[in-house]
């Protein structure tokens, strides 16, 4: 019984349909489906499948060919697909070419201990911020987000650092697309009241997510910008708000903004005026 179960999960019962699909339309599949995996901790096939609308047999035959190519790893015991060695290679080399995250490493390390708050480095997508590195504390109590997470532009410290140095029109282009999901009460999730605010964090140089995305979490950030003088990141400090309050962040803001700036000349980027 335990076997049937597990196979179930991993694999489907039968596997010997025809591919009805093109060639570039199974690709489109695939990345579909490695987007899927990346972002989970573990996923069933039942699970890969049906978030993806694919049928099983579909879903295990593109992931038994990204496995063949080490891009997703498929653990036996607990019959669950999950990311591969291989896509970790790929997205190193991309880092590697930004020359980003280990340039930017001794300066997270300073700001971390300057501050006593974890330091962070993302990087902006067309609709999001990925996080890339992250320096932490040696408090208890502190912030952590696993390399590969996604926050939304707006619910985030880097991501409101990154819009506020873009030019409206595609400021408004980014947030038609991903939209203004409120995920507290503070979230800014009314175009005028983020406009507002975006307009403060330029003329300052750095921004606050206040309890924006999380509860009882505030962050301080400010934009890398590259050798166009184009923002494509940023460097955060976060911490619980009882450790990261109010008060201090007329401190920590010049910190991360400094910070961000050392980025920026690292990588042969223009600072934005």
């Amino acid at each position: 019984m335990e076997t049937t179960e597990k196979r179930q999960r991993g694999r489907p019962r039968a596997f010997n349909a025809p591919s009805e699909a093109s060639p570039v339309q199974s690709l489109d599949r695939a990345l579909r489906i490695l987007a899927i995996v990346a972002e989970g901790s573990g996923l069933s096939l039942s699970e890969i499948a049906a978030q993806s609308g694919l049928a099983a047999s579909t879903a295990y035959r593109m992931l038994t060919t990204l496995e063949n190519h080490g891009m997703v790893e498929f653990d036996t015991s607990d019959q669950l697909w999950s990311i591969g060695v291989e896509t970790y290679r790929m997205g190193a080399a991309f880092l590697r070419r930004r020359k980003l995250v280990d340039r930017a490493r001794i300066v997270m390390q300073e700001l971390m201990e300057r501050t006593g708050e974890t330091a962070n480095l993302g990087v902006a997508e067309d609709d999001c911020v990925v996080f890339v590195s992250q320096v932490e504390t040696h408090q208890a109590i502190r912030a952590f987000f696993r390399p590969g997470t996604r926050s939304p532009f707006h619910a985030s410290g880097i991501g409101k650092a990154v819009l506020a140095h873009l030019e409206p029109e595609r400021v408004g282009t980014i947030l038609r697309k991903a939209g203004l999901q409120r995920f507290t009460d503070k979230t800014l999730s009314d175009i005028s009241a983020l406009a507002h605010d975006l307009a403060t964090i330029k003329l300052r140089g750095w921004s606050v997510d206040d309890e924006e995305r999380h509860p009882g979490m505030r962050c301080v950030a400010a934009a890398i910008f590259n050798e166009f003088g184009e923002p494509i990141g940023g460097v955060s400090v976060s911490g619980p708000t009882v450790r990261v309050t109010p008060e201090r962040l007329a401190e920590i803001g010049p910190m991360v903004r400094s910070a961000a700036a050392e980025v920026t000349r690292m990588i042969g980027g223009v600072q934005a005026g």
